[in-house]
């Protein structure tokens, strides 16, 4: 098969649009945050404000990460997305006006801030969602590389950039660009004819949707699996971020120019890696592309900690005018890790969740991605403190090395791409001689098996995924019995919240693979299947 190019995705015009708009947006988010800096560090607490500009910006997504994905199963995707693009262009020109006039306090900048952030807490999963209506299926993980690439670029360019305008002319400008940054986006999505989709049942209300959702994860093994190793790669990878300023200061004494050239490393290192992905898609299965990135990425943990000292420069104590270029092909080399992990992880979990709940699944990825590395930076920053930066990151070094070899009891599913989530109303309606009300329920749901014999071992082997099929669809509990009273004959029982989730499983849930496990199991048995629908009084 012809690997798919990493720029497939950009043939598309609304792709397209919405990517170098996403760019645009990503550079004033990050000007943005050397801006609020800046305007903090004459402040008589400096240090601890400084570093309260991050929080507001990221701990809205920890805070909302789930409750934005339930919403944007909920709602049109577009349209929330536009109402969320318009307010945080609203508040940042708020900021840019308060900024202009004097009237921008530490606590008024922090509360803008952190509005800003519940903004891109909701358009997170959503944003994340609408990449399969965007794209064809084959070219999710093209689409997922070039998001990643996205990311790294603003990460990158976007504080050098606002270095240089604050120093210009301070940090109202940035603020304003940063305003501006967001109408592209909004304008984009205005035009987006998105196809309608016609509704036959009533909306899940949100609590039974965020129970929904947490079901579907409990049952789907393969989306754990890559949450899991989402947590064993970040969780170490976050020291590498949260300690560079140090390495670059105190190890290669580097001035803050120094520091945007060591980022801006990483971020030629995520556009080399996606220019070279279709090919490494080809070669390497998604275990294995986990497994070479966390390698990469620990060495480049490991040699930017290490290198300065080896290579200092006689007794003065300096460093070797090799050892910064040296840590700079390292840190190419872990921005092509990164968009490797990010890109594989974040194909990967789109590809394996059906669009009924694709939000909520993505929602729950941004959440251990985010708080991983919140959370990682925090234990990071503690560890160095006690032991030294350079300790730390030989300690998250190791962890890596752990996390490579940890795949080999913990890969992660190759095939996701073969996996057909279309959806697939094979069940047949229920005979009925009332009709419940929607909210009736609980929904007992009992279906009859007759199984030779000398099939039995087979059935009990098939049926353990139809088990995960249910569970994941909307049913609460699941047990298989054996009727005493009836030779070779099994009754499946399944418990629904409600009468409308039930009819939400019926029509709305099942995918195409869901019909192949139930095409498995009836292999294996004779005659018709007997189905019962009991609701609770």
């Amino acid at each position: 098969m012809t690997p798919i190019s990493t720029w497939a995705p950009l043939r598309s015009r609304v792709y397209r649009s919405l990517w170098i708009a996403q760019l645009v947006s990503n550079l004033g988010t990050w000007m943005q945050t050397v801006g609020a800096q800046w305007i903090l560090v004459d402040e008589p607490n400096a240090a601890a404000l400084v570093s309260f500009v991050q929080t507001a910006i990221t701990l809205p997504v920890m805070m909302l990460a789930i409750p934005s994905g339930v919403i944007a199963d909920l709602v049109d995707r577009r349209r929330l997305l536009i109402g969320a693009q318009s307010t945080m262009a609203v508040l940042a020109a708020v900021l840019t006006v308060a900024t202009a006039t004097g009237h921008t306090t530490p606590g008024v900048l922090l509360t803008l801030l952190f509005l800003i952030g519940c903004g891109q807490a909701l358009t997170g999963p959503a944003w994340q969602a609408i990449q399969p209506e965007l794209v064809a299926r084959e070219q999710i993980p093209s689409a997922a590389a070039l998001g990643s690439m996205n990311i790294n670029i603003g990460r990158a360019v976007g504080p050098a950039v606002a270095g240089v305008l604050v120093s210009l002319s301070g940090p109202t400008l940035v603020f304003a660009l940063n305003a501006v940054s967001f109408v592209g986006i909004v304008a984009v999505l205005a035009l987006w004819r998105r196809p309608a989709t016609a509704r036959k049942l009533p909306t899940e209300r949100p609590l039974a949707a965020l129970q929904a959702g947490t079901r579907f994860i409990r049952a789907a093994p393969a989306i754990r699996r890559v949450l899991l190793r989402s947590i064993l790669f970040i969780a170490p990878a976050s020291a590498l971020w949260a300690l560079l300023p140090v390495i670059a200061r105190d190890e290669l004494g580097l001035s803050s120019s120094g520091y945007g050239l060591m980022l801006g490393a990483l971020g030629l290192g995520a556009v080399l890696g996606a220019l070279g992905l279709s090919r490494i898609r080809a070669l390497l299965t998604p275990t294995q592309r986990l497994t070479a990135a966390a390698v990469l990425f620990g060495l480049a943990s490991a040699g930017s900690a290490v290198l300065p000292r080896w290579m200092a420069a006689g007794e003065s104590g300096g460093v070797s005018a090799l050892c910064v270029p040296l840590v700079l092909v390292l840190l190419v080399g872990a921005g092509l890790a990164w968009l490797l992990a990010m890109s594989t992880m974040n194909a990967t979990m789109q590809l394996l969740l059906p669009g009924w709940v694709r939000a909520r699944g993505l929602s729950v990825y941004l959440l251990v991605f985010m708080g991983g590395q919140a959370l990682g930076s925090l234990i990071w920053g503690v560890v160095a403190h006690e032991l030294g930066a350079v300790s730390a990151l030989l300690i998250a070094a190791g962890l890596l090395a752990c996390s490579a070899v940890s795949s080999v009891w913990l890969p992660i599913r190759h095939n996701a791409e073969d996996v057909d989530l279309t959806p697939s109303a094979h069940w047949p309606e229920p005979e009925l001689v009332f009709e419940p009300d929607p909210e009736d329920g609980p929904v007992l749901v009992l279906r009859s098996y007759d199984v030779p014999a000398e099939h039995a071992d087979d059935f009990l082997a098939a049926m353990v995924f139809v088990g995960r099929s249910r569970q994941r669809t909307g049913a609460m509990e699941w047990r298989l019995y054996r009727d005493v009273g009836v030779l070779d004959r099994y009754v499946e029982a399944f418990v629904v919240r409600s009468w409308a989730e039930h009819m939400h499983q019926h029509q709305e849930r099942l995918t195409a693979n869901d019909y192949l496990r139930e095409q498995e199991v009836s292999r294996y048995t004779v005659g018709e299947d007997q189905i019962t629908h009991l609701v609770a009084v």
